[in-house]
């Protein structure tokens, strides 16, 4: 595709330079025409355009992945079928993937790999809230903006996690995404839920840290092999300086069951949130427990405090010897004072309780001995603050209420407990739930007048999801892709994630002019003042004058859109013809080969000498052959023709001949 005649894609996409190639698609750089900026095209490849399943996840990508409308998600605007294939129109985002800073800069800073993390479990859970699973979470589809931000791109694969069996795209067993960041679900050909993502957050979360993923291999089986049997190397083991804590969030995170995983995204954040804040022995509590439910799968290296409980070191044994010094038995007899006083002051303590039990029950001493009740934690995630804390308190547990702002939960509503629901507690247990202050609410800026693509630009920069109408507007002179009207209006306070709706003036059809006759700078002032596209191009001419319009393309009375490409065909005046060699040839032939090239011939005679084979045939023309000459020109040849002979009889009857040369003689034919 060149820059002179790039495909242009539904009529406004123009397709600019390829900028990835993906294993179904590849990706453009595009400009749209309409909107004046640049865009993202992926389009399908022809080979896959005719299978009707590609086609229908490439379809369902679209229409799933436009309503993801998410500040870390890369935006959707657009999909069709054009030239035989399919494609989608994405946001364009100027920056780097991730995969290429780390291949160029090496590992990421802790602190820069955590908030790179949170920003993408904060896309992840959006979407996992849809109802979407991404599949294929790796550095190439993680796009860092030069400010900083970081986008999820890509929902390439990506299929509704709530799908029946009968619109699931994927034949049974077949692993989809990209093996280096496969969850050991993934490797196996199992479903996969949110918490699929989330293990290969943590393999992009292992390879910031340490500049490379966890697992490698000669070919993908053998890297999917690792992530079902094999435990990540420790970090810290291979000298990657973290920390104990946020080494123990990356191992949570590649647990190989799903079940000793984040429960969500959200989860992930609060602790990544705490590691942020310093609280890392909160962290290492929460990643002590899910050590111990990783069992046999332990991660390599794990730190021994939040892998397991401190243990004793046992005296070393050598072969069949004793090594080291021998007990003391005054350390044996010590110790066991030390435990009989113990055992006293706890027979005492039972005594005393059993006293108090007897003095507040009457002195009934039929009563059972006080046990503990444990009562499991209700889910309370999306209930009011009202409920919940009726619910709690019911059970005879404490609810502790706080209370934080959140982009996605109304307000009032629960969006985070500790112990999470189902958790089995002791009656009076407090249990913490985190209530929803609601979205932020901010004046609509007035964006009416100003170009569509600036609008666009300044309602998306503050989080809006965004509606565009196009209406003609032919008796106005308001130029096209400008706003018309907004709604709701400049000034009202909306919360982020509301809809704005734009109307923007359309592209006006135009008709295009008869020029014919008229100078170049004339037609093309004409042209140009209809806001069309003109490109002047030279051609020859029988009839119309140099200098002068023969004709346009598109021709005249053709309706196009504004800012159409028009050709312009000027006449450069008659066209030239080359002279043809007649030099040789009978004068009647090159009477005829002369005009038949479009030229005029002039002959003229030149005596030879009697019988000289030159007699009625070209001696010499001008000009001369293969000079290239104005259409109508004049060719003169000069035929060669034998000399006069004339008899004279004289006066005693005798006679004499004499030989005299022709008068010159010319003969113009047309």
């Amino acid at each position: 595709m060149s820059d002179a005649s790039p495909t242009v894609f539904n009529g406004r996409y123009a397709l600019q330079r390829q900028l990835a190639r993906g294993g179904m698609a590849e990706v453009f750089l595009a400009y749209d025409e309409l909107l004046d900026r640049p865009v993202a095209v992926k389009v399908l490849f022809p080979e896959f355009a005719s299978d009707p399943s590609f086609v229908e996840r490439f379809r369902r990508e679209a229409q799933a992945a436009a309503n993801l409308n998410h500040p870390n998600i890369v935006g959707i605007y657009d999909w069709g079928q054009e030239n035989g294939t399919y494609f989608i129109v994405m946001e364009y985002i100027e920056g780097r993937s991730l995969a290429d800073i780390i291949r160029s800069d090496g590992p990421i800073e802790p602190n820069r790999a955590v908030e790179i993390t949170a920003d993408v479990a904060a896309a992840l859970s959006f979407a996992h809230r849809a109802g979407l699973v991404h599949r294929d979470v790796k550095p190439g589809n993680v796009l860092v903006t030069p400010s900083g931000q970081v986008k999820v791109a890509d929902f390439g694969i990506a299929t509704a996690a709530n799908a029946g069996a009968d619109m699931n795209l994927t034949k049974t067993g077949l692993v989809m995404g990209t093996a280096t960041y496969f969850s050991p679900e993934q490797a196996q050909g199992k479903p996969v839920d949110p918490r699929s993502d989330l293990y290969s957050l943590g393999v992009v979360l292992y390879e910031m840290l340490a500049g490379e993923p966890p697992f490698r291999g000669d070919n993908p089986v053998a890297i999917a092999y690792q992530h079902v049997q094999q435990p990540p190397p420790g970090l810290r083991a291979r000298g990657v300086p973290v920390a104990e804590s946020l080494e123990a969030i990356t191992f949570k995170l590649l647990a190989k069951s799903p079940a000793h995983r984040y429960p969500a995204a959200d989860d992930l954040r609060a602790d990544l949130r705490r590691y942020r804040d310093g609280m890392h022995r909160l962290a290492q509590a929460k990643a002590a427990a899910a050590a111990q439910a990783y069992g046999a799968n332990a991660p390599a290296g794990a730190p021994a405090t939040t892998a397991m409980p401190a243990t004793r070191t046992a005296p070393a044994v050598g072969g069949g010897g004793r090594s080291g010094p021998p007990p003391r038995r005054t350390n044996q007899s010590g110790a066991r004072t030390g435990a009989f006083a113990v055992l006293i002051v706890l027979v005492l303590i039972v005594l005393a309780a059993i006293l108090v039990l007897l003095l507040t029950s009457g002195g009934d001493g039929g009563g059972e001995e006080p046990t503990t009740e444990k009562v499991p934690v209700p889910s309370l995630i999306d209930q009011t603050q009202d409920q919940a804390e009726a619910k709690l308190k019911e059970l005879g547990l404490t609810p502790q209420v706080s209370v934080e702002e959140n982009l996605d939960k109304e307000v009032g509503k629960v969006f985070r407990q500790n112990p999470t629901g189902g958790t089995k507690v002791d009656k009076g247990t407090a249990v913490q739930i985190t209530v929803s202050k609601g979205k932020n609410t901010v004046a609509v800026p007035n964006v009416v007048g100003a170009q569509a693509a600036e609008a666009e630009a300044q309602l998306r920069g503050g989080q809006y999801q965004l509606d565009v109408k196009l209406v003609p507007d032919e008796t106005s002179t308001r130029p096209e892709g400008e706003v018309l009207k907004q709604d709701p209006i400049s000034g009202t306070r909306l919360e982020i994630g509301k809809l704005v709706t734009l109307t923007v003036s359309a592209p006006k059809a135009v008709t295009i002019p008869d020029v014919t006759g008229q100078t170049a700078a004339t037609a093309t002032a004409n042209l140009t003042r209809l806001n069309l596209e003109v490109t002047a191009v030279d051609e020859a001419s029988d009839t119309v004058e140099a200098g002068k319009t023969i004709r346009t393309d598109p021709v005249a009375g053709t309706q196009v859109k504004a800012r159409s490409k028009v050709t312009l065909f000027v006449s450069s005046g008659l066209p030239k013809v080359v002279v043809p060699d007649v030099v040789g040839l009978a004068a009647d032939s090159a009477n005829r080969t002369v005009t038949d090239a479009g030229l005029k011939i002039e002959v003229r005679f030149q005596e030879v000498p009697a019988g000289d084979p030159r007699i009625g045939r070209v001696i010499a023309q001008t000009p001369p052959p293969p000079t290239q000459v104005v259409k109508g020109s004049t060719v003169t040849v000069t035929v060669g023709r034998g000399a006069v002979v004339a008899t004279t009889t004289t006066s005693a009857g005798s006679s004499t001949t004499t030989t005299t040369a022709p008068a010159a003689t010319t003969t113009t034919r047309p």
